[in-house]
């Protein structure tokens, strides 16, 4: 949260307090949580006038009272998501003032409350939120030690074309239709590719490419065969694999393989792509290819350019996923099994 730039009387009065008792401005702004700016110009004012009340400025007064302030954060506050028109329109029936859209923009401004696009994430029951929480009571007290003897694993799509429809320009009146102001997108991203991948503290397999519908039995000899187990046999007598609960990961012909193997397998929440750490290394994994230049011409090289990146990841980010895990089921337990930063 960004420093405040404004004092109430009484804050006011406590920082001339604790300056005159020998405490530093610079300690001052901290404890109050303001800028160091503040408080010079406060104990400028106070030395030349005596007073911590600030002066009288010129300019028109406030179109609201503090009252109608504190409703319209209140409003704003019961219903997230509703809109600029809403508020004032309620405003309005609750106490017969109308006021601008800018106005109201400013005193939730006052209030550190900004429109934002909201995070999108799985819908998650009661049911999910249960699971969710027991898996971090089991993997709480989980060291680094054994949390390097996880394989994690999933698939992501990446597309050829990426338009997050948070690209914003520049223009004037009448411009909105010159070619430096439009942003050319195509359909369905202009292809795609689906690959799967696994990691964990030391070891990394190759990406394979998905073409078509996997099948648990496409999933068994396609990928857990030639790629998943060969990697736990090296790491160990002790290594666990982990896999979502996608249909094809928990087909009967599945299971069965694992056991055969003597893999062992983790349980898995359902509904939660935020606890699997490969999430973050997809994204990192995308970045580094749309910063590429020149871009993949088509979807064969963008799967070359995957992984190359891959392949091309430093071990240092491997090493930070994994550390994280032990402050990541913190976190989620905290949550009471619901949504985390992650």
């Amino acid at each position: 949260m960004p420093p405040r730039r404004k004092l109430n009387e009484f804050e006011r009065g406590r920082a001339v307090a604790w300056f005159q008792d020998g405490v530093p401005k610079r300690e001052v702004a901290r404890r109050l949580h303001v800028s160091i700016s503040v408080i010079v110009r406060l104990i400028q004012c106070f030395t030349a006038t005596g007073r911590v009340q600030e002066r009288r400025r010129p300019g028109r007064p406030k179109k609201t009272a503090p009252r109608e302030d504190r409703l319209i954060e209140r409003l704003a506050l019961q219903t997230r998501t509703a809109s600029s028109s809403i508020i004032r329109r309620q405003l309005r029936v609750a106490t017969n003032t109308n006021i601008s859209q800018q106005t109201k923009r400013n005193r939730l401004h006052g209030f550190n409350l900004r429109s934002r696009r909201p995070a999108v994430r799985p819908r998650l029951t009661p049911a999910h939120r249960a699971a969710r929480r027991a898996f971090c009571r089991r993997h709480e007290r989980w060291t680094r030690q054994q949390w390097s003897q996880v394989l994690f694993s999933d698939q992501s799509r990446f597309t050829l074309n990426h338009n997050d429809d948070r690209l914003r320009v520049w223009r004037r009146q009448g411009e909105r239709y010159i070619d430096a102001t439009v942003q050319e997108k195509v359909a369905f991203g202009g292809g795609s590719v689906m690959v799967w991948g696994a990691f964990n503290l030391h070891h990394r397999t190759p990406l394979f490419h998905v073409q078509g519908n996997l099948t648990g039995l496409r999933y068994r000899d396609e990928i857990l065969r030639p790629l998943a187990v060969p990697t736990l046999q090296q790491m160990g007598p002790q290594a666990v694999y982990q896999d979502d609960n996608a249909r094809p990961y928990r087909a009967r012909v599945v299971n069965d393989f694992l056991q055969q193997s003597g893999v062992n397998r983790m349980e898995w929440p359902a509904c939660s792509p935020d606890l699997n750490p490969i999430e973050n290394l997809w994204d990192e994994l995308d970045r580094k290819v749309r910063s590429n230049h020149p871009p993949p011409r088509d979807v064969q090289h963008l799967y070359q350019m995957l992984q190359a990146k891959w392949q091309a990841l430093p071990q240092r980010i491997f090493t930070t996923l994994v550390n994280s895990m032990r402050t990541h089921c913190v976190e989620w337990q905290n949550s009471q099994g619901g949504y985390t930063h992650y």
